[in-house]
């Protein structure tokens, strides 16, 4: 069961939450990137978006194909440069919800 509001919509319009997953494949098989490295980038594009909800679920699925916690917290430092200091540390506060939950904190 997803979390929130997507997990409302999935549950309530089944057909359009199977769409949108239909093109989150697509996506993620439109290039050569996968596992980690496609993780780490959906992780990069949360944090720049400054979405919780979304730096929540991407930390969990990254974890979940195996990207280590530090190199989850890494994509946060790398923020730092581009998005600024403060963008980077909420997004590390987003991941160690994540990861002390997962008990990696």
């Amino acid at each position: 069961m997803l979390p929130g509001s997507a997990g409302h919509v999935a549950e309530t319009r089944p057909a359009l939450w199977e769409a949108y997953e239909k093109l989150g494949r697509a996506c993620a098989e439109a290039g050569p990137l996968t596992g980690a490295d496609l993780r780490c980038v959906k992780l990069a594009l949360a944090i720049g978006v400054g979405s919780e909800g979304a730096v929540h679920s991407h930390t969990r699925q990254a974890l979940a194909t195996g990207v280590e916690p530090e190199a989850i917290r890494h994509v946060a430092y790398l923020a730092v440069t581009t998005l600024g200091f403060p963008r980077a540390v909420a997004a590390l506060t987003w991941i160690e919800d994540v990861l002390s939950t997962a008990g990696d904190g």
